[in-house]
Parts: C-alpha cells; sequence; structure tokens
C-alpha cells in the first residue's frame, strides 16, 4: 500500500503520465469516499424520519449549519493539500512533511476553538434562523454534542489533506468509508435503538459521528505511516514555524470560507422557509440531501483536481495544470445535465424516501424540479475553486463564492419570495449555481491563461 520511492522526485506522482489517467485515478476512489460521507446525511434522515415531521425538520435545520462547519475542515484539507502539493511538486520532501505535520497541528487547535464558540452560541444560533419553540430542544440536543465532538472532525481532516497532497487517493477514500460504515453501524443503535439499546432521537445522529471520526482517525494514522508524509512531530523541529503556518493558512483560511459560504447561504434560505411551515423546510432538507448525494462525483472531481493541479504548478508543468482543468470542467458539464435529468424524471420516487406526508412530499417534489439544472454549474464552480486553492489563489475562489451568495442567491431569494413563495428560494439556488459556473471559467481563464499571477512554482 505504501506509495514511496528512493527517487525524491518521483514522490509528486502527478507531474507526469496522462492528465485523463491522474483524473480518473484521483477522482474514481474520491467518488466512493465523498458518497460515503453523503450518505451518512441520508441515513440520518432516514432514521430521524422515522421519529417525526418535527424530528424531520430539526435536522432540516440542523443540515446547512453542520455542512457549513464540515466546509471548515474541509478548508483545512484543502490548505493542507495545496502546500504539501506544491512542495512535493518543487522536490523538498522535508517542507512537505513539515508542513504535513503542522497542518495536523493546526487542525486540531482549530477544531477546539470553534468547538467551544459553537457550544457557547449554538441556541441562539437557531433563534435566528427562525426554528421555532416546538424543534428549538431537539436542535439543542444534537447541537450540544456535535460541538464537543467537533475537534475529532477537524483531525481527521487535517490527516486527511495530508494524503490528498501526497495523492494517496485510496488511503484517503479508506478513511471515509470506515467513518461512514462506523456512522451506518452506529445510527440505527443510537437514533431509534435495536437489540434492547435505547435510542437517543435526534441526538443519537451526532453521537454516530462522533463515534465515527474516532474510528477514522485511528485508521488514518495508521495510513499516513506507510506513506512518504507520516505523522512525525520531530519533522517539525528546526523548521519556520511562521512561514509554514501563513503558507497553510493563506489557503485554509480563504478555503475554508469558500466552503463554508454555500451551506451559510442554505441557512439563509432555510430561514426565509420557515415562514412557510415545517412541511417546507422538511422538504427541503429531504431534497438538499438527495442533492448533496447527487452531485457527490462533482465533489470528488473537485478535490482530487487540486492534488493533480498544485503539484505540475509546483513542478511549473503549467500547460499540464491548464489541461486537467480543462478536462475536469468538461466531465462537470456532462455528468451535471445527466444527474438532472435523472432527477427530474424520478423526483416524486426520490421525494418519498423520506416522508409520506403529503405537504413533506410536495416541498421536496417542487425543489427536485427546479434545482437541478444548476448541477453543471456548480460543479464548474467548485473544480476551478479547487484549482485556485492549489495555486494560492484562494482569495479569487473566495471572492467568487461570496459573490455568488451575496449578490445572486440572497437577493433574488428575498425579492421573489412574495411572488413564488417556496419556489423563489429553489429559482435562488438554480441561478446562483449557473452564475456561479460562468463567472468561475471566466476567473480561471484569467488567472491560468490570461493572467497568470506568478512564474514561479508557488505562483
Amino acid at each position: 500500500m505504501a506509495e514511496t520511492s528512493d527517487n525524491q522526485d518521483s514522490r509528486a506522482k502527478l507531474v507526469t503520465g496522462s492528465i485523463a489517467g491522474h483524473l480518473v485515478r484521483q477522482t474514481a476512489p474520491a467518488i466512493v469516499g465523498v458518497a460515503a460521507i453523503i450518505s451518512v446525511g441520508i441515513i440520518d434522515a432516514y432514521f430521524i424520519g422515522q421519529l417525526g415531521a418535527a424530528e424531520l425538520a430539526a435536522i432540516s435545520f440542523i443540515f446547512p449549519v453542520i455542512t457549513a462547519l464540515g466546509s471548515l475542515g474541509v478548508g483545512v484539507m484543502v490548505g493542507i493539500n495545496s502546500v504539501v502539493s506544491r512542495a512535493l511538486g518543487e522536490g523538498d520532501h522535508d517542507r512537505a512533511l513539515a508542513r504535513a505535520n503542522l497542518g495536523i497541528v493546526l487542525g486540531v487547535a482549530a477544531g477546539l476553538a470553534l468547538g467551544l464558540v459553537l457550544y457557547a452560541l449554538r441556541q441562539p444560533l437557531f433563534v435566528l434562523m427562525q426554528a421555532d419553540a416546538e424543534i428549538l430542544p431537539l436542535i439543542d440536543e444534537y447541537m450540544a454534542a456535535y460541538a464537543m465532538g467537533f475537534p475529532l472532525m477537524m483531525t481527521m481532516m487535517g490527516m486527511n489533506g495530508v494524503l490528498r497532497g501526497q495523492g494517496a487517493a485510496k488511503s484517503n477514500t479508506a478513511v471515509l468509508i470506515i467513518y461512514s460504515i462506523a456512522n451506518w453501524i452506529l445510527d440505527p443503535l443510537l437514533i431509534t435503538g435495536a437489540f434492547g439499546i435505547d435510542g437517543y432521537g435526534v441526538a443519537g445522529a451526532a453521537y454516530a459521528t462522533i463515534g465515527g471520526w474516532a474510528v477514522a482517525i485511528i485508521l488514518a494514522s495508521w495510513l499516513l505511516g506507510r506513506h512518504d508524509l507520516p505523522v512525525a512531530p520531530s519533522a517539525m523541529r528546526g523548521c519556520n514555524w511562521k512561514s509554514q503556518l501563513t503558507a497553510i493558512s493563506r489557503v485554509a483560511g480563504p478555503a475554508a470560507f469558500t466552503n463554508s459560504i454555500n451551506p451559510a447561504g442554505l441557512a439563509v434560505l432555510t430561514a426565509f422557509l420557515a415562514a412557510e411551515g415545517q412541511a417546507v423546510v422538511a422538504g427541503f432538507g429531504a431534497g438538499g440531501r438527495l442533492q448533496s448525494f447527487a452531485v457527490v462525483p462533482l465533489l470528488a472531481l473537485s478535490g482530487s483536481i487540486g492534488s493533480i493541479v498544485g503539484q505540475n504548478w509546483g513542478a511549473r508543468e503549467y500547460d499540464r495544470a491548464r489541461r486537467a482543468l480543462v478536462q475536469a470542467g468538461l466531465c462537470c458539464i456532462a455528468y451535471g445535465l445527466g444527474a438532472a435529468i435523472v432527477l427530474f424524471m424520478a423526483r416524486e420516487w426520490f421525494a418519498g424516501l423520506f416522508s409520506e406526508e403529503p405537504e413533506v412530499l410536495s416541498a421536496t417534489t417542487q425543489y427536485l424540479a427546479i434545482s437541478v439544472w444548476g448541477y453543471a454549474g456548480f460543479g464548474v464552480l467548485i473544480v476551478v475553486n479547487g484549482a485556485l486553492n492549489a495555486i494560492d489563489r484562494a482569495s479569487n475562489a473566495l471572492a467568487l463564492s461570496i459573490a455568488r451568495v451575496l449578490l445572486v442567491m440572497v437577493p433574488i431569494a428575498w425579492f421573489a419570495r412574495a411572488m413564488f413563495d417556496s419556489r423563489a428560494v429553489y429559482m435562488a439556488e438554480l441561478a446562483a449555481n449557473l452564475l456561479g459556473g460562468i463567472a468561475a471559467a471566466g476567473i480561471a481563464w484569467w488567472v491560468l491563461w490570461r493572467n497568470p499571477h506568478r512564474d514561479g512554482p508557488n505562483g
């Protein structure tokens, strides 16, 4: 399983060979891993849906918040991936190892700090989102446990960033699969109860997630020891901590906000829908989870493009990096349209997986009828963001994502809801994805083709 070599340059495995082949080999395992993670949310919704509509509405409020928080972990992972892959592309293994270990430490520290903040703010946050008094106690049960376990998630993401940066796609996927399997096993035991074990209701979903993170960390630690960049605190001695942490944070900070701005926007949309009633919120949440699963290949591709572009940019193979991005973008368009057709045609069947209540079914079906046509644009957006992060242009990715949510999604939902009720929210999401994809393509052309920011490998 070890992907090592005595030749230092060979540690940058993605700077030679077929670009299409690298995209397939890095993305295919990632699809499995991302699908496993997304399936956790769907299984959570399935078992929580058996408890009642109030519980399903509670998890619908929780979903965009924990997605945004998970995106902070993704940001740390992206930052580590970026700096590690570029260091390997430059042939500097010692610097890559130091950055890898500092990145893991950064993830742990950020998890502790954010977990405490989340625990303190968990109640006012959902009051601000317009959650009603009936479901606030259910939300609080989940979020109190989730906040205390949050450092484990950030640790897992930091370790996965190290695996991704060195192109260890199979090992990265193994960690995600083990996390998901542990969660699948614990969900029915801890949510509804089984084998004589009393369930904990909505809070049980949080306990299952925390258990999955703990198991994944154990596996990730073992796998890192079998690769070129193991957990080795001694590697941090003598390195310029300030310089290396700055390099990681310069990408991780904007990447974290880039990834969290979309679920934050969805949280705002959920607040808008709260005025329409619990059934509409529950339907929106169920549709959102289906959508999350449908875009798994796009999410996987956005993750794999970072290591490919990062290593080639670091090795000054700029044309290879650009060709990889073009091929990834074309894949996004083809897959996005195909997935949209499938979900649109079978939207009523998919909606029935989560609830039998007519109002919830109607809301889910209506959401799928409108929102799915933006998948291709969303795919282009996140793949371009992955490439920008890889070449140390995370600020461009952040600006693009902020503009998509604050200049398109939220204003359209706000101004159109008087005329189109809940459909205004669905149309706002569609417009944001389509316009975001077009804008992303333009920024990619300007940054990587028209106006490369630097000739050096760190550019």
